[in-house]
């Protein structure tokens, strides 16, 4: 595989992406800083399509990332593989409105072929090619010029690997017959309103203190205002306010700007700076959450205690049947879906519908129905239909038994 020198210009990334617009698939990896930034500041970008990688520097000066960002998101012809990248896509939707398109993402994909859930890049790299990776460049600092040669072989790496990597999980799940179960995975992480960020909708993260019109009113205007704040400043909205501290003030909001010096999580100079200010007008003009914004009543699963029992028989089954296809139960079927399902809902539930019915729910739904049993063989869990199972010996009548 060629690699080429760090990529500073215009001219030579339009070059290369000129070539991958043409390839089969791309590997994408990102580095970058948000630990002091509301926005994500991307300092590289690697990608290789097998035969040829390259690392991007987005910080050089007059680079115009348009070629990528058009091989990236306008290019439907080229898979575009990740390895756990919704900060990558979330990295790419604010440069550009758009997501990457179509994806594939290995972590996900590892959790169709076997039990793993989260499985991290190194232990992908080390189980599939049998490299241990140098993590010594992990931490660095991105944004930091000129990157070293180290740093620029480590970030490399994670495409060249990744390429490599890709072909062998795809020929695995052509083999298996699971690359249809990963489809709607693919869709969510490549879903555009996951990455949307609507200031008037934030207020819904918020643990809600209670269903007062009033205090939700103010803590909607309270959320939408701190993420501006946030976005001007650049910085990380708990750096403005925490969301405790949010909520307390809808709750409780102080009748004058100099009551904010005694509110826990402010510090005593909100008590009459410019930021203080703006909050107590943004308190001072909020409204009452209007009926149909009100959140629903959270109903949840009536389980009951013997409820709760099914829901654990059925946990128990999932994981025994992940064991048994090797698949991550994480992939087949959520906690809060097998509680419904334990709770009488048949409707609306992932694992009643596609592949996950046929590899998990029919079970489920026997085993709820007094259908299905579980027994031991041979030391190992299994479960057992209750009309393959061998009747017990009939015990003798007491009243027709005779003895001396």
């Amino acid at each position: 595989m060629k690699i080429h020198d760090l990529i500073t210009t215009t001219e030579a990334l339009a070059d290369i992406c000129e070539r991958m617009a043409t390839a089969d698939f791309v590997a994408v990896d990102t580095e970058f800083m948000r630990e002091s930034t509301y926005w994500p500041l991307l300092c590289l970008v690697q990608i290789s399509d097998g035969k040829e990688a390259a690392a991007i520097d987005p910080l050089a000066d007059g680079i115009d990332l348009k070629p990528l960002l058009d091989l990236l998101t306008e290019n439907e012809e080229v898979l575009k593989v990740f390895h756990a990248g919704g900060q990558d896509v979330e990295i790419i939707y604010n440069l550009t409105g758009k997501t990457p398109h179509p994806i594939f993402d290995t972590q996900i994909a590892m959790m169709a072929i076997s039990q793993s859930e989260q499985i991290g890049y190194s232990n992908l790299v080390d189980s599939w090619l049998n490299i241990q990776i140098d993590k010594g460049a992990r931490f660095t600092d991105w944004s930091r010029r000129p990157l070293t040669e180290r740093q620029i072989e480590y970030a490399i790496g994670d495409v060249t690997y990744l390429s490599r990597i890709f072909p062998k999980m795809l020929k695995k799940l052509i083999k298996t017959g699971r690359g249809e179960w990963l489809n709607r995975e693919m869709d969510r992480l490549a879903d555009p309103d996951n990455y949307a960020t609507d200031p008037e909708t934030l207020w819904h993260r918020i643990r809600s203190p209670g269903r007062n019109p009033q205090v939700l009113g103010r803590l909607k205007a309270l959320a939408a205002w701190r993420e501006t704040e946030a976005q001007d400043k650049n910085i990380p909205r708990g750096r403005i306010i925490r969301d405790e501290t949010l909520a307390d003030l809808a709750s409780h909001p102080p009748k004058k700007q100099g009551d904010l010096a005694k509110v826990r999580g402010l510090s005593g100079g909100w008590k009459d700076n410019d930021i203080g200010k703006r909050l107590m007008k943004v308190l001072e003009e909020a409204e009452p959450l209007p009926k149909d914004e009100m959140p629903e009543r959270k109903k949840g699963v009536p389980l009951g205690k013997e409820g709760a029992l099914v829901a654990d028989l059925l946990k128990l089954l999932l994981k025994i049947r992940s064991r048994e296809i090797d698949v991550a139960s994480r992939l087949i079927a959520r906690a809060d879906d097998l509680e419904a399902l334990a709770a009488g809902v048949r409707r609306n539930l992932e694992l009643l519908e596609g592949w996950r019915f046929q590899e998990f729910g029919k079970d489920a739904l026997n085993l709820v129905e007094g259908k299905l049993a579980f027994a031991v063989e041979n030391g190992r869990l299994v479960m057992t239909h209750i009309d393959e199972m061998e009747p017990d010996a009939a015990p003798a009548d007491p009243e027709t038994t005779t003895g001396e």
